[in-house]
């Protein structure tokens, strides 16, 4: 009996770790997503007040630049471009050369029923690029209500193709790295990770109390969150037990 305590003990605490405390690299007011763009070795940081930044790894800020009035609750990149994702909306490209822009407007029936994806109260949260798919986290405070949207945008109109019930509450950013989906829980201060294929949650960490709504990861095996009160918080991977 003893022995078999013992082994859930051991479980447990490798599905549910406490992270240590990560090093604060900047100050993003209401900085609400986060992703890394490999071609410039930038980080590119968005706030609910239209606003984005690139940012060393170091923190230093190379450009801050306005948008216009869009809630921008996260942001990925893919190639020259930069897909920002507003709340209550749907999509906005923006070309990093030129600073063109483009709405994209999804279909958000799926199996004959439309989504909750998008509202001012619970919209959507964070987007990840994922190959040819985007997915698109929705925010709700009921973890019944939580989910993530699975995006094919061409050709258009942009469709849902698949639905992912997690079952956290809350989730505000998110990422695709290693093979892996990574999502963090504003209210619970959780660093998820998901295994696609299996459609599972494999890990659970702590984290230190704050308003998380994005996450990162780099190619030197840094972790990057988005802090809504106003931080750009760093952590190597392995202290985490990543």
């Amino acid at each position: 009996m003893k022995y078999m305590l013992f082994m859930l003990f051991i479980l447990f605490t490798l599905a549910y770790s406490k992270a240590q405390k990560g090093e604060v690299i900047a100050n993003i007011p209401e900085a609400s997503g986060i992703a890394y763009d490999a071609q410039n070795h930038r980080l590119i940081v968005v706030n609910d007040e239209g606003t984005y930044y690139e940012i060393t790894p170091e923190g230093r800020v190379t450009l801050k630049k306005k948008l216009g009035k869009y809630d921008l609750e996260g942001v990925a990149v893919e190639d020259d471009t930069l897909i920002f994702a507003i709340e209550n909306k749907g999509l906005l490209l923006v070309n990093k050369k030129t600073g063109k822009k483009k709405k994209v407007i999804i279909d958000t029936i799926y199996k004959g029923k439309k989504l909750p994806l998008f509202s001012k109260k619970s919209g959507v949260e964070g987007i990840a690029r994922v190959g040819d798919f985007f997915y698109l986290s929705k925010q709700s405070k009921k973890k019944k209500d939580s989910f993530i949207a699975v995006v094919k945008l061409k050709p258009y109109p942009s469709r849902v193709v698949d639905v992912i019930k997690h079952k956290i509450p809350d989730t505000a950013g998110l990422t695709h790295h290693d093979g892996f989906l990574y999502m963090v829980s504003d209210k619970k201060n959780l660093l998820i990770q998901y295994h696609l294929e299996k459609r599972k949650i494999i890990k659970k960490i702590k984290l230190e109390k704050g308003a998380w709504e994005g996450i990162a990861f780099d190619d030197k095996s840094n972790l990057y969150l988005a802090d809504d009160n106003g931080r750009v918080v760093k952590y190597k991977k392995k202290a985490l037990g990543l």
